[in-house]
């Protein structure tokens, strides 16, 4: 009997491990059971710079300076899921697995968030714009990202070494960090940004969640922000 139950145990733990890491074909359904704000209305459960970050009446965050916003608490494995809208210029980016917020650029992994119909983002590595994983892995599809002004939803799925990257209802990003084992090149041979100067593959998978703020001089807009702990 107890053979059997152990053997039922692990099956189970098996099955859900191999559940969790199916790629997702898009969005997930946020009003089922598990779900949870990232941040409380008032940002009372946030880290950030006083009077940087704001929430209005509306649910919409965002910042008036380039300085990013963390959750209080770290998380292990997870589904982030979001709305964000781009300004014209705008570069910002989703922030997981840091494990120092203070000095988090290469500290973490960014999921990158940019207007991609500026000159000057259209002009940079694919590993710069919107969906890739920064500096490291471009998006499978470029241009998925909505004009400025637009909202966009962002669903970023963190399950072990495995990250999925959804962009408006699209699998546009699956990153395995066990492959990128160099801080200075990358799997496919592309040079690694000097400023991320740790390999993402020796990154602690415990850390906190952020989103980075004003950054190159136009503004970003998230609502919408949830998670779910898996």
């Amino acid at each position: 009997m107890k053979q059997y139950l152990l053997l039922a145990g692990l099956t189970l733990v098996f099955t859900v491990r191999m559940f969790a890491q199916i790629p997702p074909k898009g969005h997930p359904n946020t009003a089922s059971s598990g779900w949870k704000p990232l941040f409380a209305s008032d940002l009372s459960d946030a880290s950030y710079p006083k009077g940087i970050w704001s929430m209005d009446d509306g649910g919409i965050l965002t910042a008036t300076a380039d300085k990013a916003i963390w959750t209080a608490i770290p998380y292990d494995d997870f589904v982030l899921d979001l709305l964000f809208k781009t300004a014209d210029g705008t570069n910002s980016g989703v922030v997981v697995h840091a494990s120092d917020t203070t000095n988090w650029i290469p500290n973490s992994v960014e999921i990158q968030i940019a207007d991609d119909y500026a000159q000057k983002w259209a002009d940079s590595p694919t590993n710069w714009q919107c969906g890739a994983f920064f500096g490291h892995q471009a998006a499978i599809k470029q241009r998925l990202v909505k004009k400025p002004d637009e909202w966009n939803r962002y669903t970023v799925t963190c399950q072990g070494k495995m990250i999925y990257v959804v962009l408006n209802n699209q699998l546009v990003n699956t990153i395995d960090l066990s492959k990128f084992t160099s801080a200075t090149a990358n799997p496919d041979g592309s040079t690694v940004p000097a400023w991320l100067n740790k390999a993402p593959a020796d990154l602690p998978l415990h850390g906190y969640i952020g989103l980075q703020g004003k950054h190159a001089g136009a503004p970003i807009y998230f609502r919408n922000l949830k998670i779910k702990a898996l």
